[in-house]
């Protein structure tokens, strides 16, 4: 197969992936499998695809693994200045 048919393959398959997740179709790991063995199978092909067709993957790989990414780390509390103990010299 040439890199342009590979390339339309996969995004062929991101495609059907995308359809899968909205339709909240419970089978979606044969689907990543293949996605993946083409993907690894020729790497170029990864800097084909567009910032949308990777993120169709991600979301299908986040539902796979029912994966949470963190958007924003919470921040940790500060110690009160109350605590803090100056000694003025006066």
């Amino acid at each position: 197969m040439t890199p342009n048919n590979q390339a339309f393959d996969v995004q062929e398959k991101l495609a059907n992936l995308e359809q899968m997740l909205v339709s909240n179709t419970p089978n979606i790991a044969e689907l990543l499998r293949i996605i993946h063995r083409q993907l690894h199978a020729d790497p170029a092909l990864c800097t084909l695809l567009s910032e949308e067709e990777i993120s169709i993957l991600v979301r299908g790989l986040k539902k796979q693994t029912n994966t949470v990414m963190a958007t924003k780390a919470k921040a940790k509390p500060k110690k009160a200045m109350a605590k803090m103990q100056v000694g003025l010299d006066l």
